[in-house]
């Protein structure tokens, strides 16, 4: 079991693209909206609390990408028809100089 999940909320398109990769028993709902839950453990997290500072993470342990991030996440989810996706995605989404100063070396 995941300790974290991001949240992916469907409109139209999304929901079209996860029923189109068979995944349409994989959708909840979720503050009244259609969502997937992609689960990450700790150390997925943390990195993606590191590329997206201004993401929060709820008392359930969700939280939700910003959306280019989740249109990257969505891909390798309709990609490999599954949500198991994250050891792959994280590659894609970690950026670990997300926050930080770009510095000269020359001075």
């Amino acid at each position: 079991m995941a300790d974290y999940y991001v949240n992916v909320f469907m409109d139209d398109e999304k929901l079209k693209k996860i029923e189109d990769a068979g995944l349409a028993g994989e959708v909840k709902e979720i503050d009244g909206k259609k969502s997937v839950q992609v689960g990450l453990n700790k150390k997925e997290h943390k990195k993606l609390c590191k590329s997206f500072p201004d993401m929060t993470t709820d008392a359930s342990n969700c939280c939700v990408l910003p959306e280019e991030a989740e249109n990257t996440l969505l891909g390798f989810v309709t990609d490999m028809k599954t949500l198991d996706v994250m050891k792959a995605a994280i590659m894609k989404l970690y950026n670990p100089l997300a926050g930080k100063d770009i510095r000269s070396r020359m001075h």
